[in-house]
């Protein structure tokens, strides 16, 4: 990919994921300034390419370009002067440095207590360019112990450690095929390490790493090319088996570090690793994703100290904190008046105003059986935290024809029963007992039932007072209600004790059936406020099961308060 750069179109549009970048990555808002790199590094210009109207780019599938602006942009923003030969790994900086903050962060959730004054790293396989302790020294004045299996990434790594002047923060160790942590901390047994880095070979052969069977057919080629020896990227088993291996041999040192990490390529190596971890018993594990350009990376980290503390993935993290935006429409000033006029008219004690705006959102809230409470906001707004417990505002008309239909049998029925034959009818009367009266009160009952859907909605059009604040305020009077309407639904509808998904049913003293409110389609805020000389009605997200039916209700309350003005 193109290492968190706008891609192959230079500094245009910048990529979507650029914005989820590590927060202190100086490259998440400023992307480098092609043009002026170009003027300031001949070796840099040579790469750039101007369109016509004067756009730069960069060309990213050429490995020369690729390593131009890697090293331009390490002697650029830290000041390091590397080389890097073009077989081997060429690192994107954004990626690399992604990886440094996390670390940092992992770092400083440490007990400061078991802080130590000088922190020790162990960069596993550190290619040619060195770069993870070359950064980890810059910025932070790390010691790093840099690992390399292959003699030319070797040679360049302890040369550009060298050229750097870094010698004295920065081992780089050859060590021999296959060798991860344990032969490699053999000769440093006096030694507490911070924490490990390790940017393992992704692919498992030469046609995994070409993308063939391993990648979705409905992604788009890759923009940049793709450099590395043989032994950087590709490992027996792939990234999954090469950082199982790191795994068990963490199981051995324990404690030696506080943290193991490792970069993965593919999200479906996360589960089996942290299922793997899980398996041991590893007590701290976390994970993180590391966003740049087009490029998606994941990175997990595990711990056996008790008292560290695991920051949180950044997927949850946005999540929590990716703000919302509400479901809104406008009532206009002059439908507001004519909402209080109409408000007086059928006794609706509301001012005008939000208040009158919410004493008709109350009425259709009552009316839809949709549970609310007024909680404190600003001064001349009204806010009502709601809870829906059931999808009473879809196909409504077909719900309205159906008790009409049911209403026009019942006469026709009570003909029918007037009509029976009069044997029959004192046939009836003879048998009836006490338990037979019982029976005929249950019989009443339900043709009583059969009529109720539109006694609730009688009862629930009764007019809302504004200054009733025992209405608003009683939640739990306002569940009862509500669930006792939802009961009384249920059972006109022809169920039998049918309860939604777990909620529980039960006859309270009065006779009113009380449904628990553990069980919801969901909740939100509805705020009424004054924007401009007109009034916004705005709907909030809190919980439940899809957002989507809250844009439904919130539909439902426009189109019923907007036929209010037309009829």
């Amino acid at each position: 990919a193109a290492g968190g750069f706008p891609g192959p179109a230079g500094l245009s549009g910048g990529m979507a994921l650029n914005k989820s970048m590590h927060a202190r990555n100086r490259y998440k808002d400023k992307p480098p300034d092609f043009a002026y790199l170009a003027s300031k590094y001949p070796e840099f210009q040579r790469h750039v390419q101007v369109s016509l109207s004067g756009r730069v780019s960069v060309n990213f599938k050429d490995p020369e370009a690729v390593r131009a602006l890697t090293c331009t942009l390490l002697k650029e923003d830290f000041g390091l002067q590397i080389d890097i030969p073009l077989e081997r790994l060429i690192p994107t900086v954004p990626l690399r440095l992604n990886y440094i903050h996390w670390v940092e962060d992992l770092m400083a959730m440490q007990d400061p207590a078991g802080k130590a004054s000088v922190v020790w790293g162990i960069d596993i396989g550190t290619g040619a360019s060195c770069i993870y302790p070359l950064l980890g020294a810059t910025l932070n004045g790390w010691h790093f112990i840099a690992t390399e299996v292959d003699d030319v990434c070797f040679s360049y790594a302890k040369k550009n450690v060298e050229q750097n002047h870094l010698s004295d923060l920065i081992k780089v160790v050859k060590v021999p095929q296959k060798t991860l942590l344990l032969d490699a901390l053999e000769q440093e047994s006096e030694v507490i390490y911070d924490f490990c880095m390790c940017n393992p070979p992704f692919f498992a052969n030469q046609l995994e790493a070409k993308g063939v069977n391993s990648r979705n057919p409905r992604r788009p080629p890759p923009s940049s090319v793709n450099t590395g020896g043989i032994t950087e990227i590709m490992a027996e088993g792939g990234e999954l088996e090469f950082v199982k291996r790191i795994i068990h041999d963490s199981l051995q040192l324990k404690k030696r570090l506080r943290w193991y990490s490792c970069m993965l390529g593919k999200k479906c190596s996360l589960a089996p690793l942290k299922e793997e971890l899980r398996i041991h018993g590893v007590p701290k594990v976390t994970h993180t994703e590391f966003c740049q350009g087009r490029t998606m990376r994941w990175a997990l980290a595990w711990s056996f100290y008790e008292n560290v503390k695991v920051p949180s993935p950044p997927s949850k993290k946005r999540k929590l904190e990716k703000p919302r935006k509400p479901i809104t429409f406008l009532v206009l000033m002059s439908t507001m008046k004519e909402l209080a006029v109409k408000a007086s008219s059928i006794g609706l004690d509301a001012s005008e105003g939000t208040k009158a705006v919410a004493a008709w959102i109350k009425k259709i809230l009552n009316d839809l059986k949709v549970q609310y409470k007024c909680i404190p906001c600003e001064k001349d707004d009204v806010s009502l935290f709601l809870t829906a417990l059931e999808n009473s505002w879809v196909h409504l008309r077909r719900k309205k024809r159906e008790r009409v239909r049911q209403l026009r049998e019942l006469p026709r029925a009570a003909v029918d029963f007037q009509q029976a034959p009069e044997a029959n009818a004192q046939k009836d009367s003879s048998k009836t007992t006490e338990g037979g009266e019982n029976e005929a009160g249950s019989t009443e009952g339900g043709s009583l039932e059969l009529e109720s859907p539109e006694a609730d909605s009688l009862n629930s059009s009764s007019p809302i007072k504004e200054g009733n604040s025992q209405a608003c305020t009683e939640e739990g009077e306002q569940t009862r209600q509500a669930a006792g309407a939802l009961a009384s639904s249920e059972e006109s509808g022809g169920a039998k004790e049918s309860k939604p998904f777990g909620a529980t049913s039960q006859a309270t003293e009065t006779g009113q059936r009380a449904v628990s409110s553990e069980w919801f389609l969901f909740k939100c805020v509805l705020n009424v406020k004054k924007e401009g000389e007109d009034f916004l009605v705005e709907m909030h997200w809190v919980e439940g099961q899809n957002r989507d039916l809250m844009n439904q209700l919130c539909t439902y309350l426009k189109n019923q308060i907007f036929r209010l003005i037309g009829t």
